[in-house]
């Protein structure tokens, strides 16, 4: 007894898998290979072919004149042109029009199948049996799938073969629809990449830049020469005088306009993190490191990458910047696979690197790959003819933000040409923001609305001296270390002075806590600590 059950099992074990089945999962299989649809059809009839015995299959897909065979088996391409395909137009259309699918036991007796037999003639002998099933999708007949088999005899036979057929154009619509709806995302996401660009390419023209003095200019000018080149170029002058915004206009002058624009502020980051950013970095290449991450060299590929402070950069950091210039490759943070790369560099400084490589802070051969061309951009102070030029633009800018129309009185405006502006374009444009919010709902800017007007513009107190212009340094020596203080911190010892000397840090380095950090051999904590000691706020540009 437990042999002969043991027996049946085996028997069962050896019996092949239902054909039926079999050829489904291939199905599956086909369609979810690729979004290009024609050569899974063919391989579906191949399927059936195989499987089925079908002598003759195809693929038509449309609707009236606009239907079209997308895929055939057994038939010769002779017979596939548009007038022959004429031929099956009534077959088509009676199936898209009744949704129903169709089953003919001989095809030579059904007069229906007249005008098809006439555009696909076949060769005489044995009855063929004719099936058309309807390609649906949410009751919408997206086409039909004509198949033909020597006549099976029994109709149990051909009905068995129509729920097959059915199941696989029931898929063959599901996969019709996915390619549809992701044809249609692409299209969408091509659209809106291209009105990005237009967009971006706008706003970040040459034209775009404000500024009719002869200093600005010659910067446009030489932006316009530069541009569609292939060499470094290095942007120098103070902050806030517009270095990314030509930077911009660089790149969409450029051929790689329509590559990417990546930037990077060196100074706002430490050194392990900065290299990661660069290069990036490997899954496991550091604790954190869950995943493998694309540095701004990759993601800049074929297009520009922006390195803002670059002067601040350690000297690890620059020796692979270096390598990068060279030989344009590198390779990823705790990896061994070299990537190569096709990038432009533009980087920016407010130091003095003549003065950095003289004394040791910053690599010569690193300084000649980067200033092959040098733009150095003007301060404030040194164009004030462009500040009635600036207040417009900004003044229309935040019209349109604030939702209302702001201007100015002319003695506010002189107050404006009068200031010194040691943070440039960036200061001018929070100053006249804070004044129209002081302005209210009259939209008019008074002399009264202007900070300095009313004492609390710290920048009118702070940079009483000029500025030393390029290329002498921007940022000045730190003073004497005392022998007390913040973990012996580069303070002078009065509470008032030590406070004065963290506004000063901070307005040079441009609010960067980072760089005022080094520039005042404290470490971050350090820094952050005294400025709350001294009551002294963030400001955010």
């Amino acid at each position: 007894m437990i042999d002969s059950s043991i027996a049946d099992q085996s028997r069962k074990a050896r019996q092949p898998f239902n054909p039926e089945f079999t050829t489904i999962y291939e199905i599956g299989k086909l369609l979810n290979s690729s979004l290009d649809l024609e050569p899974a059809f063919r391989g579906i009839l191949k399927l059936l072919a195989a499987n089925l015995a079908m002598e003759r299959g195809m693929v038509v897909l449309g609707r009236d004149e606009a239907a079209r065979a997308v895929a055939w088996f057994g038939f010769p391409q002779e017979q596939l042109g548009p007038d022959r395909m004429a031929g099956a137009g009534s077959v088509v259309r009676y199936i898209q029009k009744t949704g129903f699918p169709t089953a003919v036991p001989d095809e030579s007796q059904e007069p229906l199948l007249a005008s098809y037999l006439v555009g696909f003639p076949r060769r005489k002998g044995t009855p063929m049996s004719f099936l058309a099933i309807p390609i649906l999708h949410d009751r919408e007949c997206l086409g039909v799938l004509i198949f033909e088999r020597r006549s099976a005899g029994p109709s149990a036979q051909l009905d068995k073969d129509m729920r097959l057929l059915q199941l696989v154009a029931n898929l063959m619509g599901q996969a019709i629809r996915f390619r549809n709806k992701v044809a249609e995302e692409q299209r969408r996401l091509v659209a809106e990449r291209d009105r990005l660009r237009t967009e971006l390419a706008t706003k970040h023209r040459i034209e775009n830049v404000v500024g009719q003095s002869k200093r600005m200019q010659e910067v446009i000018a030489l932006t316009h020469q530069v541009a569609p080149g292939r060499s470094t170029v290095l942007l120098r002058g103070e902050s806030g005088t517009g270095k990314e915004a030509i930077a911009r206009a660089i790149h969409f002058l450029s051929p790689r306009k329509n590559g990417p624009f990546i930037k990077l502020n060196c100074a706002a980051l430490p050194e392990s993190l900065l290299e990661s950013e660069l290069f990036g970095h490997e899954k496991g290449a550091f604790t954190g490191a869950l995943q493998e991450r694309k540095g701004r060299f990759e993601l800049a590929h074929g297009g520009t990458l922006f390195l803002d402070e670059i002067g601040d950069i350690s000297p690890a950091v620059q020796v692979k910047l270096l390598r990068v210039l060279q030989e344009r490759e590198f390779e990823r943070l705790g990896g061994t696979r070299t990537i190569r790369v096709d990038v432009r560099l533009i980087s920016a400084t407010n130091r003095n690197l003549e003065e950095a490589v003289l004394k040791g802070e910053f690599r010569a051969d690193l300084y000649y790959r980067i200033n092959v061309v040098s733009l150095f951009l003007p301060p404030l102070r040194e164009r004030t003819e462009d500040i009635p030029l600036l207040v417009e633009h900004f003044l229309n800018k935040m019209s349109e933000e604030f939702g209302r129309r702001l201007s100015i009185s002319s003695p506010a405006l002189e107050v404006l040409v009068r200031c010194q502006w040691p943070g440039n374009v960036r200061e001018l444009q929070n100053c006249l923001e804070r004044a129209a919010n002081a302005a209210g709902g009259a939209g008019r800017i008074a002399e009264t609305h202007i900070a300095c007007q009313t004492g609390q513009c710290l920048s009118s107190l702070l940079w009483k001296r000029e500025l030393t212009p390029l290329p002498t340094p921007i940022v000045a020596e730190p003073p004497p270390v005392p022998t007390n203080g913040l973990g012996k911190p580069n303070l002078v010892r009065s509470p008032s002075g030590a406070r004065e000397q963290l506004i000063e840090a901070m307005e040079r380095c441009g609010w960067v806590q980072a760089k005022a950090a080094r520039m005042l051999h404290l470490t971050p904590r350090q820094l952050g600590y005294a400025l709350r000691k001294y009551g002294i706020p963030i400001k955010k540009f």
